[in-house]
């Protein structure tokens, strides 16, 4: 009598980089994604080298033209294109730096020191979170008119440095530096301040950079505030440079689309340099040790 025994055939084992139907799904949802993100900003980069009839012509033109440094000669001569690029720079540079400095302090109080009042402070700091900005516009021009501040860098930079999300966002990160570090530092004799600047600092890297960011793109791109207290042409940032293009009755939109690619420059090249910093320093406070 004989006995067959079965033969069991394996399939090839699954390796980490193969495809499945649903990665691809995923691939092609994600790629899909990316192309309607990016198709704003494509037609941007296409219609600033048009006129204004070029840009409304049927059919739309999709390729790019020839009337792109025309249209920005056109900007330094009916707006000071060069002052306001100036004025938006060096207020959203200096607000960065400095706003770095108080939200990471702030944070770091937050985190690692125990006084009375402070679970509550910290309440009331991410309630403002809640609080639209309109609501503080009035108060703060008459504060500004009172300090005789306005059609000043200080009118832009000062009044926002304490951001309740960048507070927020270090003080959670912050959560994350082992008490043990900061212990030794200060066995070790460092003060405070050196405990903050070189040693907890230094670890908060992608954290810093993604406050970069938010900093810097929410100061570049505001336009209500600045709108509000500054009152001459030779002090407007960007954003209220370019508004001044919209005529009573006619519109250069080759100019106005150009001035747009030129103020979102700045922003796309601090994106891609500090971009590997950005994810990580968004997730840097979701583990707690």
């Amino acid at each position: 009598m004989t006995v067959q025994i079965p033969v069991v055939r394996r399939g090839r084992a699954r390796r980490p980089g193969d495809s499945t139907p649903l990665s691809a799904l995923l691939t092609t949802v994600i790629a899909l994604g990316a192309v309607v993100m990016l198709a704003p900003f494509a037609w941007l980069i296409v219609a600033a080298t048009h006129n204004t009839s070029e840009i409304f012509s049927t059919p739309p033109a999709l390729l790019p033209g020839s009337r792109f440094w025309t249209n920005l000669t056109g900007l330094f001569t009916n707006l000071e294109l060069g002052a306001a690029f100036k004025n938006s720079m060096i207020v959203s540079l200096v607000y960065t730096v400095f706003g770095i400095v108080v939200c990471s302090t702030a944070g770091y109080a937050f985190a690692k020191f125990r006084f009375r009042g402070r679970d509550a402070m910290f309440t009331v700091i991410v309630a403002s979170l809640a609080l639209p900005g309109q609501v503080t516009l009035v108060p703060l021009f008459q504060i500004m008119v009172q300090l005789g501040w306005l059609n000043s860098y200080q009118a832009l930079i000062l009044p926002n440095l304490a951001l309740p999300f960048g507070i927020f966002l270090m003080r959670q990160t912050m959560q994350s530096v082992p008490d043990e570090l900061i212990q030794a530092a200060r066995v070790d004799g460092a003060g405070e301040f050196r405990t903050f600047f070189q040693i907890v600092l230094p670890t908060m890297r992608p954290a810093l950079a993604a406050l970069a960011i938010f900093l810097f793109l929410g100061q570049w791109n505001d336009f209500v505030y600045p709108l509000i207290v500054q009152r001459t042409p030779d002090a407007y940032t960007l954003p209220v440079a370019l508004a001044t293009l919209h005529g009573v009755q006619a519109t250069d939109y080759g100019q106005l689309l150009t001035g747009t690619l030129v103020s979102a420059l700045p922003v796309l090249v601090l994106f891609l340099f500090l971009q590997r910093y950005f994810v990580a320093g968004l997730l840097a406070g979701s583990v707690k040790q």
